[in-house]
């Protein structure tokens, strides 16, 4: 199954009087690793959760293969598409393979191959009876992650999925992320507010303000000095970090 391609057609999204996300036309080609990145507030997380239908726009559509996502039941969209986000959401009462077998098993699927799930995620087959709360957040984001995979998803959505991790973990996970999104062929869209954690994994950078895509652009772009005063001002945080550890590194040596 090929990787799905996204397009956001004027989406909005108000609750009461705030204007959360401001009539976003966008076009993600399938087989892209997108990040969405902005500050806190920025619309990017509203503007994900409308692609599962976790929110309903006020205005617009969603498209993946140029399908309206309102075409069909909620349920039977949200099967066909792997959401990880920063709480995790492994259900407690089910064993590390019951958790990540049920999607497969309720959309009526062959049976999760739960060995070769861990083994993508890079954990052992023998976690695969443990409970949830038996594994470290690192073990237990990487389950959320194999089971999002496991229905044979094409799209991937990642919501602020490694915030609460160590920075150790975090960037592993990070790494696995990339190669899973290769190997299988997915299309990826990341919510982060870490530039620096898009400038590492992602083909296309896209930087909401205001509930709006200010800036649309490579990394390399970006770290040229493009896409505007709004993405250069987030581009600024990792840039700095790493002079002043190049100035911590010149003193010491």
């Amino acid at each position: 199954m090929p990787a799905k391609s996204l397009r956001f057609d004027a989406v909005t999204k108000r609750f009461g009087a705030t204007l959360a996300v401001d009539h976003v036309t966008l076009m993600i080609e399938a087989g892209q690793f997108v990040a969405l990145v902005g500050a806190s507030g920025s619309g990017k997380s509203t503007l994900l959760q409308t692609i599962n239908r976790l929110i309903e726009p006020s205005e617009g559509r969603v498209l993946i293969d140029d399908v309206d996502v309102a075409a069909g039941p909620a349920p039977a969209l949200r099967r066909r598409i792997g959401y990880v986000f920063q709480g995790i959401g492994l259900f407690p009462h089910l064993t590390v393979a019951e958790n990540i077998a049920i999607g497969p098993r309720i959309a009526g699927l062959p049976a999760a191959d739960v060995p070769a799930l861990l083994e993508m995620v890079a954990l052992p087959p023998a976690l695969a009876e443990r409970m949830p709360d038996a594994l470290s957040g690192g073990q237990r984001q990487r389950v959320a992650i194999a089971r999002a995979i496991a229905p044979g998803a094409k799209l991937l959505l990642l919501d602020e999925a490694f915030g609460a991790l160590d920075p150790v973990t975090r960037d592993a996970l990070g790494g696995e992320i990339r190669r899973l999104h290769a190997r299988l062929g997915l299309t990826t869209i990341l919510v982060t507010h870490d530039m620096a954690e898009a400038l590492l994994l992602a083909d296309r950078i896209l930087v909401m303000a205001a509930g709006r895509i200010v800036a649309d652009a490579t990394p390399a772009e970006l770290l040229a000095g493009g896409g505007g005063a709004a993405a250069q001002a987030l581009v600024a945080v990792p840039r700095e970090q790493a002079e002043r550890l190049r100035a911590i590194a010149g003193a010491a040596a």
